[in-house]
């Protein structure tokens, strides 16, 4: 009996492998040489993030973490498009509208995974062709390298549907040169290809159609060290000439952005953008003013908070206001007007800066008790 339970075993096993490696499957996880490979497989919704998703990833994670035949891990997007553009927002506001525990359990997968990642011995390559943002951003950019292409566009939108920029961005935006990281996520604007580079989102810049190769040369690397891995990432970086010569887009805001960005206050912020008056200050100011007035208050405080805080600090504090969002108005109405509806055209409670006080801010960042985060 116990060989035929075995046996059984073996064949359950099989099978759990080569469903992994289905075409159909949300995620691929699979092994070539001495890299574990996950595969982001939603193309038609530009590789979402969903949480059956994340329940598959993370295990996978602390598995090749563990085993002494995976040297690195490599995480790619499929169907040309998209690296992953970000969570299934639509699943999140279906739940959190009835009050059902996806809305809980997405975002505890969510950073939980974030944090693995973060915190991951292994060398882990992402390769971020095509669209990253939101929990595409998460699941790249706490792992040691971040290969863009010209096909690569950053951005933390989230202040335009009333959430905030979560999956560790209260971490990583403050710690961005100057005030860039707190004008990335207060207008929620986009970055494209070799920029993501220069702004420390990405550590490397590949030609899109390079990848494949890459790919190959780095699962052929014999028993890679973090050195050999680097050395590799930087050998195709070097030979990319695309865009080689253009300067950064935002180099000739940068002074301004670092003078404007640096108020202690939204209301501050806005005063600034409306003093300096320029084509420049206008254009943030206008986008500024169509966000969720209680979104802005919140990034500006998650990011001032979390410029000093280790990763796990900032997912717990992220957890929370994701909790608070969850029972507010302006993500169910956010995701309204620019997902559902898409009539662009958010009624926002409160509707400006002034009405959200620092009483209810407080709130959002209170700790939950037994329901806090747990990393």
């Amino acid at each position: 009996r116990l060989r035929a339970l075995n046996r059984l075993q073996v064949i359950l096993q099989h099978l759990k492998m080569s469903k992994q490696t289905d075409s159909t499957a949300e995620v691929l996880l699979e092994k070539k040489g001495g890299a574990g490979i996950i595969t982001l497989n939603r193309p038609k919704a530009l590789n979402a993030l969903n949480l059956s998703m994340i329940q598959q990833i993370y295990p996978q994670i602390k598995t090749w973490e563990q085993d002494p035949e995976t040297f690195l891990i490599i995480i790619k997007g499929t169907g040309g498009k998209a690296f992953c553009a970000g969570g299934d927002i639509r699943a999140i506001t279906e739940a959190g509208k009835v009050g059902d525990k996806l809305s809980q359990d997405f975002f505890r997968g969510e950073y939980r995974l974030n944090n693995a990642i973060g915190t991951c011995k292994k060398p882990y390559v992402a390769l971020i062709d095509g669209i990253t943002m939101g929990g595409g951003v998460g699941v790249s950019v706490h792992g040691h390298f971040r290969v863009a292409t010209e096909k690569t566009v950053f951005a933390m939108p989230e202040t335009a549907i009333g959430l905030f920029p979560d999956v560790g961005g209260g971490y990583f935006l403050p710690r961005l040169s100057g005030k860039i990281g707190y004008y990335l996520a207060l207008t929620g604007c986009r970055l494209k290809g070799r920029d993501v580079l220069k702004v420390g989102i990405a550590t490397h810049f590949v030609e899109s159609e390079k990848l494949p190769a890459l790919e190959k040369d780095l699962i052929a690397l014999k028993s890679p060290s973090k050195e050999k891995i680097a050395d590799l990432l930087n050998s195709y970086h070097m030979k990319c000439t695309i865009d080689q010569e253009k300067e950064f887009v935002l180099d000739e805001h940068m002074e301004k952005i670092n003078r404007l960005f640096s108020a202690n206050s939204m209301e501050e912020i806005v005063k600034k953008l409306k003093q300096d008056g320029s084509p420049f200050a206008m254009k943030q100011l206008e986008t500024i003013k169509k966000m969720s007035p209680t979104s802005l208050k919140l990034t500006l405080r998650q990011l001032r908070e979390g410029a000093s805080m280790s990763l796990q600090e900032v997912l717990r504090m992220e957890y929370r206001l994701s909790q608070a969002c969850m029972k507010g108005h302006d993500f169910y109405e956010g995701v309204r007007a620019v997902l559902i509806d898409k009539d662009q055209s958010p009624k926002w409670k409160p509707a400006a800066l002034e009405e959200v006080s620092d009483e209810f801010v407080d709130n959002c960042f209170k700790p939950l008790g037994d329901d806090d985060l747990k990393l």
